[in-house]
């Protein structure tokens, strides 16, 4: 397989120093601030951006040092298949979170929903749009059987350290 290069456009600082007692996911980060330094020379990049109420991170996961084709979720106690879940032991080790847009001053922007390491390096932000990017009629897999959680009350452990 053939490797691809990444350019890091920044770094995400957040208040979360170690992957242990970190919210899952966005949803259970609210009122979780967090601010991205967007390296310089992207800094024209950013215009427009404050516009969008949400934005989407994509990050390299840059803690994780293997992948495992199987995990048990957080939200699971059966072993799921890892493009089934949204484990960051994966292959590629890329994150993404949809967070919530505080406010842009020069390369520096602020979100709330901040579910990433301190330190995170930023691979892009794509604007969040609502009337095309929600999806309806959704059959969401394994959670389905699971049931509703309250994924606030859920907090990431030693297993993906």
């Amino acid at each position: 397989m053939k490797n691809i290069l990444l350019e890091s456009l920044g770094v995400i600082n957040t208040p979360h120093k170690k992957i242990e007692g970190m919210p899952i996911q966005p949803a259970g980060a609210v009122g979780i601030q967090g601010t991205i330094i967007v390296d310089e020379k992207f800094l024209k990049g950013l215009k427009d951006l404050e516009g969008f109420s949400h934005f989407i991170l994509i990050y390299l996961l840059h803690q994780i040092q293997e992948y495992e084709l199987e995990i048990i979720p957080f939200m699971d106690t059966v072993a799921r298949g890892v493009f089934a879940t949204r484990s960051p032991k994966r292959p590629n080790r890329i994150g993404l979170s949809i967070v919530k847009m505080i406010k842009i001053e020069n390369n520096r922007v602020y979100f709330e929903g901040a579910d990433m390491l301190d330190g995170t390096p930023l691979l892009d932000i794509k604007p969040f749009f609502g009337n095309y990017d929600n999806q309806f009629n959704v059959k969401n897999g394994w959670l389905d059987k699971v049931g509703k959680i309250d994924i606030s009350k859920k907090k990431s452990d030693k297993r993906f350290e």
